[in-house]
């Protein structure tokens, strides 16, 4: 045990030693498994961008936010991929823990209610006198609660039916729900997989519909980032031309998902992609002002939403969740 311990700290205090040398190895954890939206980092390997910054990156699948955050906040990994609502949660309850997200890849979450035009549901106000599906532990679920407020919708009038993550699209598909929480482009190519029609699902997105939320972020140790600021730079660039080429050209994302993993079917993964790129990470305000950064006002907002939900033991503060300081000036282009 002592010996695992050692090398633990060996690990960590070669993560956040610096500066660092042109093959420095810069691993990076993942939220989930390689599938379309994971493509950019695996494209930005594969082009060289993290070797052209003096880096050596291996992508390591995930378990979820609260798989990856910790493995960034111990060191075990310099830089990650998580929600940055289970950020503000962890180091919520965590202060001090020498994580923070860096740059800001979905500008809305793809947190979602996908209904069926029907049944019924095309806007949020339909879900009043409807069943709604909800596994107890998802995600969108989650944020529902500052949804409704948002929207003004009257629970009373929505039946809530707990449902299993496995039934979630089945239920919906087979007409015992009219719709379900979870994240778009999942639930969305799930319901197509099992044979209804495109034109039949609605995804009511929530970040169209009040909620002021952002997404997932890479996170950074900030040990490491205080230790190495340029290689943290240079890895989020890479990260900004990875999400370019992908956007230009999702056929050959999908192919970098597939070199990892030979089980995915290539034309999903492309869909899953081009979905999570549309609804996620291309916004009106990412065409606008680069892809990275955040809004103040709206992040102040996102807080308040959070607070809806969580109950905050220390008084929240952007600053502890987020910094610019490894962005460029303008943030990245997306073109």
């Amino acid at each position: 045990m002592l010996k695992q311990t050692l090398a633990a700290l060996t690990t960590v205090a070669t993560l956040v030693a610096g500066p660092a040398l042109a093959d420095t190895k810069m691993p990076f954890a993942l939220d989930w498994k390689f599938e379309g939206p994971s493509a950019a980092y695996l494209a930005a390997v594969d082009q060289g961008y993290f070797a052209d910054a003096g880096l050596e990156v291996e992508v390591s699948a995930g378990q979820g936010s609260l798989d990856a955050i910790p493995k960034v906040a111990t060191g075990a990994f310099p830089v990650g991929f998580a929600d940055i609502n289970s950020l503000i949660k962890f180091l919520d309850q965590n202060p001090g823990a020498p994580v923070i997200a860096a740059m800001m890849i979905y500008d809305k979450p793809p947190f979602a209610v996908i209904g069926r035009k029907s049944l019924g549901i095309e806007t949020p106000k339909d879900l009043e006198g409807k069943v709604l599906g909800a596994p107890p532990p998802d995600g969108a679920w989650a944020q529902f609660p500052a949804f409704a407020t948002a929207n003004g919708l009257d629970m009373s009038k929505i039946t809530v039916e707990p449902v299993g993550f496995p039934t979630r699209e089945p239920m919906l598909a087979e007409g015992k729900v009219d719709a379900v929480t979870g994240f778009s482009f999942s639930s969305y190519l799930n319901l197509v997989r099992l044979g209804v029609p495109e034109e039949d699902i609605s995804t009511i997105l929530m970040a169209d519909y009040g909620l002021a939320l952002y997404g997932n972020a890479v996170i950074v140790n900030t040990d490491f980032a205080a230790a190495n600021p340029e290689l943290v730079k240079g890895f989020l660039a890479a990260v900004a031309k990875g999400w370019t080429d992908v956007i230009a050209d999702p056929e050959m994302g999908a192919k970098a998902v597939a070199k990892r993993n030979p089980a995915a079917d290539l034309a999903l993964e492309q869909r899953r992609l081009e979905l999570a790129i549309a609804a996620n990470v291309v916004t009106g305000y990412t065409k606008a002002n680069g892809m990275g950064g955040i809004d103040p006002d709206r992040m102040a907002k996102a807080l308040e939403q959070v607070a809806e939900t969580y109950e905050f033991q220390n008084a929240p503060d952007a600053a502890l969740y987020f910094t610019d300081a490894y962005l460029p000036e303008g943030n990245f282009p997306l073109d």
